[in-house]
């Protein structure tokens, strides 16, 4: 993981990454990419923005790029077993499973955990704190589930069949 890469984020990252105010961060060391049906996460979920809610434009602003998922990039990844994700990260493993170019995830939810590492792709598949550390940005605020030792300790549990 090098400043620079391309890094595939999910709807918990976006607003994580600006409730503890270290997006910008993220998206000066990284050339941070999402899809769509994120995007629409973020801004219609019930999610706790405490307040904090940026629009659709700023959050959009934030990103190298961020992609439209085909139907048929969709089918793929319910036919090899996605269909526990929710519907951003269907959408975001969907564009992951179909590009050519080099990336990485950052998603610490455990169902799209599960379905990365049984698609053979656990290498790709790091943690907000990881990709601050990297950048030398401050990890003391998050919250445990995007924590290295959280990621670690699920990755682990899917290799013994714990999970």
């Amino acid at each position: 993981m090098q400043p620079g890469d391309v890094v595939l984020v999910d709807t918990n990252v976006i607003i994580e990454g600006h409730l503890r105010g270290c997006w910008k961060a993220l998206a000066g060391g990284f050339a941070l990419e999402t899809v769509d049906p994120c995007i629409v996460e973020a801004m219609t979920g019930k999610h706790d923005w405490q307040g904090k809610r940026p629009s659709e434009a700023v959050l959009r602003a934030g990103f190298h790029e961020v992609h439209p998922v085909s139907q048929l990039e969709l089918a793929a990844v319910l036919a090899a077993g996605g269909a526990g994700l929710d519907s951003g990260e269907r959408a975001l493993w969907a564009h992951a499973l179909a590009r050519t170019e080099a990336w990485i995830l950052c998603g610490p939810d455990r169902a799209s955990m599960r379905f990365g590492y049984e698609q053979a792709q656990r290498n790709r598949i790091v943690s907000l704190e990881a990709l601050l550390s990297r950048v030398g940005a401050p990890t003391d605020r998050l919250r445990p589930h995007f924590e290295q030792k959280w990621l670690d300790k699920v990755m682990n549990d899917l290799v013994l069949g714990l999970l």
